[in-house]
């Protein structure tokens, strides 16, 4: 056995990507597979789940493909089958001439009659397909599917359980502002320096018998903590940026990628491939990144200049069996997988990884917490007022009076005819009794609440992309066509805010550098001021 035939493993187009029924031999690619075995969390709740349910009971593990369905039915499947009746994949039928939809009609049918609980694996579009398509005799399951995906948990009874793996995300946010416990498990347990690890066995074997390849100097990187840390990181960019989900199936293809492509780690990161977290995260490849220190990095990689401390850090690479790199490119890439990694890295590589440091998703983050963890106290009041009153009521106040800049803090501008622009003055403030009333959970938004002169304004999701937005406006930037997704939102917020605003007993009208005051009276009389 080889180290490159053990990681093949981790590839999407293994046999062993999809566990099933079949896959009775324990031969000993199985039991590397065995060894990078994960426990969710999910698969907690779903033995729990499985060891109490009752003979009516209908448990639905579900999610999208690639998410480790077929991982937990199958090793309970083994286990159970003489108490539970298990159907391991809705997307398959039980004979060339039956659809899915039929299939799951016959095994409802069955388990109608049968004394068993019932476990299907299912997609969460196929439930879908089921809930529209399914036979009108299963009305009453097709009923508690549909109360499901409308998020009407509720009203589902008892007699149904339903698992997603959408519901146990593979990110969170910790007290460092990220976290991915199943990808660094993951990681720990491929890379770890034990003899109880079976691929550092091989590894550590073909470093004695062969010396550095290519390979084994990408699987050492991969074991340093700080490169695990920074493509954990990467991965977290990809899910608040590019909306981009991480499957286990897509996490483990990816790392096979990084390790047996073409290339050293650095490179196969950001040069793409069909992997589509690798697709994603080729926009984030820091040799694109033009500054000052950058530039003269790679200028002086074209001209041969080397810094003695940049040739103390080629040395301690060689080590790790890292040669023969030409390309300034290369290195820039390198440098910042190994950001954090004091072993390896001095001053001269340090100063070149503080142009990499982007604090938009530290600060999204740190957003993120506030919100979930508001409880009232005084000191996360402070902070959220922070937030609101620089970042996202600032950015509402420029975007509104983008054409109106000299207006004070507290005016919007509501609209210009023939020179003459109109205001109000606004109350905008924190809505602190909406925030800490939200639950929040998932990662990639959550809530701003808004009150504007006592009343509230519908809930603003803020992303990343809209959080980024909003930071740029503050610092002067006008949005375009390009930014159409996140405008409206601002549009949809501001329009709520003028209607407040349309309430108003009191206006201002300008021109050039006249300012006039118009209030409104009892009896419909209007008093103005300002007048010359």
């Amino acid at each position: 056995m080889t180290l490159i035939e053990a990681l093949s493993i981790l590839s999407k187009s293994s046999p062993y990507a999809v566990s099933t029924e079949r896959e009775q031999n324990q031969d000993l690619l199985a039991g590397y597979k065995s060894h990078i075995y994960i426990k969710t969390d999910i698969e907690v709740d779903f033995k729990k789940a499985l060891l109490s349910a009752k003979s009516n009971q209908i448990i639905f593990l579900c999610g999208s493909s690639g998410d480790g369905k077929s991982e937990i039915l199958t090793q309970y499947s083994k286990k159970h089958k003489a108490t539970h009746d298990f159907h391991l994949d809705a997307t398959h039928s039980f004979n060339p001439s039956q659809t899915a939809i039929q299939a799951l009609d016959e095994r409802f049918s069955e388990f109608k009659q049968s004394d068993k609980p019932l476990v299907v694996g299912i997609n969460v579009g196929m439930l879908g397909n089921y809930a529209e398509e399914g036979s009108e005799v299963h009305g009453d399951i097709k009923k508690v599917v549909k109360d499901f995906l409308s998020r009407k948990r509720s009203t589902i009874p008892d007699q149904y359980v339903f698992l997603n793996f959408e519901d146990y995300p593979k990110f969170t946010f910790d007290e460092e502002n990220s976290a991915s416990d199943f990808a660094d498990q993951f990681l720990k347990k491929l890379t770890a320096q034990t003899l109880e690890n079976p691929f550092y066995v091989l590894y550590s074997r073909e470093l004695k018998s062969q010396g550095h390849t290519q390979l084994t100097a990408n699987f050492a990187l991969l074991s340093r903590p700080a490169v695990q840390k920074s493509l954990i990181g990467l991965l977290l960019k990809a899910r608040l940026i590019k909306d981009q989900f991480l499957t286990a199936r897509a996490l483990l293809d990816f790392i096979f990628q990084l390790l047996a492509a073409d290339g050293y780690l650095f490179d196969n990161l950001f040069t793409g491939s069909d992997n589509e977290l690798l697709s994603r995260i080729q926009s984030f490849d820091p040799s694109n990144l033009h500054t000052r220190t950058v530039d003269e990095f790679v200028l002086q990689q074209g001209l041969g200049i080397e810094h003695e401390d940049f040739a103390a850090f080629k040395t301690k690479i060689n080590a790790l069996g890292i040669y023969e790199i030409t390309e300034a490119t290369s290195y820039l890439r390198l440098f910042y997988l190994l950001s954090g990694d004091d072993e390896l890295c001095n001053e001269f590589v340090s100063n070149i990884q503080k142009e990499f440091t982007n604090n938009l998703i530290d600060d999204y983050a740190s957003a993120w917490i506030l919100h979930r963890d508001f409880d009232g106290s005084g000191i996360k009041r402070k902070a959220l007022s922070s937030f609101y009153k620089e970042t996202l009521i600032a950015a509402l106040h420029r975007y509104c009076n983008r054409h109106a800049p000299i207006l004070n803090k507290d005016e919007y501008s509501l609209s210009e005819l023939n020179g003459y622009k109109t205001a109000v003055s606004l109350d905008v403030k924190a809505d602190f009794t909406a925030i800490q009333n939200d639950v929040l959970e998932k990662i990639g938004s959550f809530n701003a609440y808004l009150i504007v002169d006592g009343r509230s304004l519908k809930p603003m999701p803020i992303s990343v992309k809209l959080l980024e937005l909003l930071v740029k406006i503050g610092q002067g930037y006008r949005p375009n066509k390009h930014d159409k997704n996140a405008v409206l939102l601002l549009d949809e917020a501001l329009e709520q805010m003028l209607a407040v605003a349309n309430q108003k007993d009191t206006l201002f009208i300008l021109k050039g550098d006249k300012r006039y005051k118009i209030v409104k009276e009892e009896s419909d009389f209007f008093e103005v001021s300002g007048m010359q």
